[in-house]
This record gives C-alpha cells, sequence and structure tokens, in this order.
C-alpha cells in the first residue's frame, strides 16, 4: 500500500474575495480562463473533466476538450453514440470541472446539456483538421473492437475514399451546449483555508452568490 500521507502543498497564489468579482459567473470563467492562458504552466487550458451518469447507475468522468463559451453556456463536441453521449441524452444534468494548478484554481459548473444546432456542429466540424474529421468517421466510440490494427485499415480506406474530397459530418458527431445553473470558483489559500465563491441560478434567472466554507 502506498503511503500518500505526506503530499502537501501550500497554496499562496492568490485570492479570491467578494469586492472583486462580477455578478456573472460566465465574466468571471472568462477572466480567470485567460488569467491562466496568459499566465503558462497548463498545456491545455480548455480541458475539463466531464463527470455523466452512465446507463449503468455509475457516475463516470472523463477529459474533454471545451470549444466555445459565451452568456449562454459551455460547448464540447463528442459522438452521440458514444458511452458517453448516451448518458448526456438519456440524463443531461452534467458537471463540468476545470483544475488549473498554475494559478491553483478549479471552476466546477452544475448544468444541463443539450445538442447544439445542426449548422454550430457542421461549422465546427469543417474547421477541423482532415485527420480528425476522419477519425471521427472511423471510431465507433466506446464500442468494442478487435485491435489497433482495425482502427488504422479502416482510416486508410477512407483516406483513399475521400482523397481530394470534403469529409461530410456524420449524423452521430456534434456538440452539446452545456447551460451552467450552479457555477463554484476555488482559489486555493494557505492553512487549506481556501476560497469557494458559487454563483447559483435563481427560479428568475438570477444569480445568488454566496461564499463557502473550505
Amino acid at each position: 500500500m502506498s503511503d500518500l500521507s505526506d503530499y502537501r502543498k501550500s497554496y499562496e497564489k492568490s485570492e479570491l474575495l467578494e469586492t472583486n468579482i462580477p455578478e456573472d459567473p460566465i465574466n468571471l470563467f472568462n477572466r480567470w480562463f485567460h488569467e491562466v492562458e496568459d499566465f503558462g504552466g497548463v498545456d491545455e487550458v480548455n480541458a475539463m473533466t466531464v463527470s455523466t451518469l452512465g446507463l449503468d447507475g455509475f457516475p463516470k468522468s472523463r477529459v474533454v476538450l471545451l470549444k466555445r463559451f459565451n452568456e449562454e453556456g459551455f460547448i464540447f463536441y463528442t459522438n452521440y453514440n458514444s458511452e458517453k453521449g448516451k448518458a448526456i441524452i438519456e440524463n443531461p444534468n452534467i458537471c463540468l470541472s476545470f483544475f488549473w494548478h498554475s494559478m491553483e484554481r478549479q471552476v466546477i459548473i452544475k448544468g444541463v446539456a443539450e445538442k447544439t444546432p445542426t449548422i454550430i456542429s457542421d461549422n465546427y466540424f469543417a474547421s477541423r483538421p482532415k485527420g480528425s474529421q476522419l477519425g471521427a468517421l472511423v471510431s465507433a466510440q466506446s464500442e468494442i473492437i478487435p485491435n489497433r490494427e482495425y482502427l488504422e485499415d479502416n482510416l486508410k480506406q477512407l483516406e483513399k475514399e475521400y482523397e481530394g474530397k470534403e469529409v461530410p459530418r456524420p449524423d452521430f458527431w456534434g456538440g452539446f451546449l452545456v447551460k451552467p445553473v450552479e457555477v463554484e470558483f476555488w482559489q486555493g489559500r494557505p492553512n487549506r483555508l481556501h476560497d469557494r465563491i458559487r454563483y447559483k441560478l435563481s427560479e428568475n434567472y438570477y444569480w445568488n452568490i454566496d461564499r463557502l466554507s473550505p
């Protein structure tokens, strides 16, 4: 058994105070996102953990790339027939989380997911490198396959089929827009007295702001 009791870190890089936050969590997310991007130390600032409740009743988390965010919410793309896609369609209440270690920050977003309009999925798919487009066609995501060669052989076949041609977006692939209902911002502080500020959407679509005990 590995004993990790002595793994400790003191968080001292910043603070999160009510006197310096906007009324809307998207504005604060935007500020933090670009501060982390400018500070450096994170390879993919847009990498987030997407947690869903699976069809088997178990929760599952995996890292996915955020591709757009605005006042409506947060957009990522996936195979709708994948384990993740099926779970979201069955239960659209999901959680997104970001951990930016370089700034000692975490953001946890509870939201309701819905498929993005066709035009948005089409436009993003068209912007992807051709190899990524073909990869989406090749992969029956989450399905059991015989071996690695199975994927590579199918990719070679599609490369020949679409040589010099545009690759159409398959119907089973597209975006999800996650509309937030609760957003928590966590800033590491010394002595484990971390700052936690929670935005919670009211019935009147007004953001209530609370400080939570660490």
